[in-house]
């Protein structure tokens, strides 16, 4: 089947599926001369004949066609490459949208929600104060959302709480308002040996990517947690980043003051020009390696725990956040 064939097959699915209601191959045929496709109303028909015997569409006597299931799956895969640096543009997105003020401590930075049961939330709080003790966390800071709060584009069902952690993105938001642009080039694994960084072990280009790298690795089983907060050896998650290395003390002296405040997330910095944990940097670049802000809840995925994590999932007020060491006192309040 050539290009230009298959295009108008798959622009068939799409007026369907945005139709949401059967439609006639007369109205389809409408909308697809609209969108400048030169075509037919018997060629539409051909096209919907041989549609419904791949199982795409479906007739609907005296309404029309509407797409099946597998027909919108057909699309979705058909997209994958047109949302290729979707999820760039969602991390400058949410980093030009906060509005943290590190001077004052507020304003709004960017979480990640993970939802888990209520019945689990107790077991998980001591595996996931691991990961917050060694420093393996986006900061010390953590919220909660109770069962039916909306967070974002979020609401947490019934039968489940929402941890938000601090999503590594903040960094991007306050680096940017201290005037140091920052490109995010890889999530990754990053091995540590004897509790320090030592190399990826695994990478993943944000601009070649439709979904979030450490979600990817969590759900895979490749993280080490376990191994990270119990001998000091193990998988984190992490991500590469390159700042102008004009920077360069500048970075230094607004990582601890980062630190200070309890938002510790900068791992590495690295030397103009030289590599960071064996990853080399672009001309006129210095490297950082920041902590995945997903880590405190990955251990409890690799404890056998059943989540549903979504990274750059909101921007929320940092006062609705608190100390990790909360977390037990929060959680029985909402499960009286």
């Amino acid at each position: 089947m050539n290009d230009w064939i298959e295009r108008k097959r798959k622009a068939i699915l799409q007026v369907l599926h945005d139709a949401g209601t059967p439609v006639s191959s007369e109205i389809i045929t409408k909308h697809l001369l609209s969108l400048g496709y030169n075509i037919s109303e018997r060629t539409v028909r051909l096209h919907l004949s041989q549609l419904d015997k791949e199982g795409y569409t479906e007739q609907i006597p005296k309404q029309g066609r509407k797409i099946t299931e597998q027909g919108i799956i057909e699309i979705s895969r058909s997209r994958v490459f047109q949302r290729l640096g979707f999820l760039t543009a969602k991390i400058n997105q949410m980093t030009f949208a906060m509005n943290f003020d590190l001077s004052t401590l507020s304003g709004s930075v960017v979480i990640n929600i993970t939802l888990i049961c209520r019945d689990d939330i107790l077991k998980a709080i001591p595996l996931m104060q691991r990961v917050f003790e060694e420093k393996y966390s986006m900061g010390e800071m953590v919220t909660l959302f109770d069962t039916g709060e909306q967070v974002g584009d979020t609401t947490i069902p019934e039968g489940y709480l929402g941890i938000g952690t601090v999503c590594s993105i903040t960094i991007n938001g306050i680096l940017l308002k201290a005037g140091i642009p920052t490109i995010s080039r890889y999530g990754g694994l990053l091995e540590i040996v004897n509790k320090q960084p030592k190399r990826f072990a695994a990478l993943i280009d944000y601009a070649g990517t439709t979904l979030d790298p450490l979600e990817i690795f969590i759900k895979s089983g490749m993280t080490d947690y376990l191994g990270a907060t119990s001998t000091g050896n193990g998988l984190v998650g992490a991500s590469f980043r390159e700042i102008p290395k004009a920077s360069h003390d500048k970075i230094h002296k607004l990582s601890r003051y980062i630190n200070s405040i309890g938002l510790h997330g900068i791992m590495a910095i690295g030397k103009p020009e030289q590599p960071v944990c064996e990853l080399p940097v672009n001309t006129d670049c210095l490297g950082l390696v920041i902590v995945g802000g997903l880590n405190p809840v990955a251990i409890l995925e690799e404890s056998g725990m059943r989540l549903d994590s979504h990274a750059l999932s909101a921007l929320v007020d940092y006062s609705k956040l608190f100390h990790y060491s909360e977390l037990g006192i929060k959680a029985e309040r909402m499960l009286s």
